[in-house]
């Protein structure tokens, strides 16, 4: 079997071509080629020499993975199904507003949180996806030549796929690879605080923490990981990096009728996030089934927002995009519609 190019850094790539007898620039001109130029084939890296060509695709191919389909939703969110090889599919979601397009990034296949209000937790968990795989998403879809920005808030939870996130970060991010601002990224967590840690240290792209519920027992319930992580100290550990500056935290909380949308959770949550440069995202809740839980009116959303907003904590209610698909938030499965 060919081994893939993709998902390499350029340090691996400078290797590749020195076991070739290649000189170490030849490493770089492949990652242009891969990263920047977004070739599918070997056999157009025009400025690598012929038998140089030849010897490396006996051993070697790019790796792309292309998408089975794709789904177009009536607000322009686009969700394409890319197959993975023996274990079924992932999503990954294109999102437009104005100007941007958006691409939320599946970093597993499956999810071992076990989120209640999740349609991705409740299908089980069936494996990480490496680097190849995840870096395909960007390489794969209709729009990659116009994508602005990216959110790691697919299928999985990102941070506990922390190397092969971290790589294709670095690819994204490196003058060799896509060459983006980590601003442009966004890699959310439900709060897996050892590799929470490494990211804040090791990482400028932005944060998102799904929080939905500041009562322990009440999170618990909805949210397995509490046990293991509370979101008090999660929230604790943030509170010791700066978010003044370009670098942004923000907490996602999808509102669910008389669940966690009551003045009482508002005042906890208020009190839990004093003090932080931070945004609150209120989030519809997306039915799904099996689900018995329903999403709070606007009425009430709004309410809890301006709360938010008057004690001085950012809040908005975040768009829905793609439901008509299944592809908003929680809702995706990794399966053909």
């Amino acid at each position: 079997m060919l081994k893939k190019l993709i998902g390499s850094d350029l340090r691996e790539l400078q290797e590749i071509a020195l076991s070739y007898g290649m000189p170490r620039f030849s490493g770089k001109q492949i990652a242009d080629w891969i990263y920047k130029k977004k070739v599918r084939s070997i056999d157009d890296m025009t400025n690598l020499s012929k038998s140089f060509r030849e010897r490396l695709s006996a051993d070697y191919c790019i790796g792309v993975s292309g998408y089975s389909s794709v789904t177009e939703s009536s607000d322009g969110t686009r969700k394409y199904l890319f197959p993975v090889e023996g274990a079924g599919a992932v999503e990954t979601v294109m999102i437009p507003d104005a100007e941007r397009r958006t691409l939320c990034v599946s970093s597993q296949n499956g999810c071992k949180m076990n989120c209640s209000f999740c349609m991705t937790g409740r299908n089980g968990f069936r494996g990480d996806l490496d680097p190849a795989q995840i870096i395909s998403q960007f390489l794969a879809v209709d729009e990659t030549d116009y994508l602005t920005n990216a959110v790691f808030m697919g299928m999985g939870e990102p941070l506990d796929n922390y190397d092969a996130v971290m790589r294709c970060i670095e690819i994204l991010t490196s003058d060799w690879g896509f060459a983006w601002s980590p601003k442009r990224i966004t890699v959310s967590t439900v709060g897996v605080l050892p590799s929470l840690k490494r990211f804040l240290d090791e990482s400028k792209c932005h944060l998102a923490v799904s929080l939905h519920n500041p009562f322990d027992r009440e999170r618990a319930a909805m949210m397995p990981v509490q046990k293991a992580y509370p979101i008090s100290e999660v929230v604790a550990l943030i509170r010791e990096y700066d978010f003044s500056g370009q670098r942004r935290v923000s907490f996602e909380y999808t509102m669910f009728a008389g669940v966690n949308d009551s003045e009482r959770h508002c005042n906890s949550l208020i009190a839990m996030l004093s003090g932080i440069e931070c945004r609150v995202n209120l989030i519809r809740f997306h039915r799904i089934p099996g689900s018995n839980l329903s999403s709070s009116s606007d009425a009430v959303m709004e309410r809890f927002r301006d709360r938010l907003n008057a004690h001085g904590i950012v809040c908005t209610v975040r768009a829905s995009k793609g439901e008509d698909i299944f592809a908003a938030c929680g809702m995706l499965a990794g399966k053909k519609d």
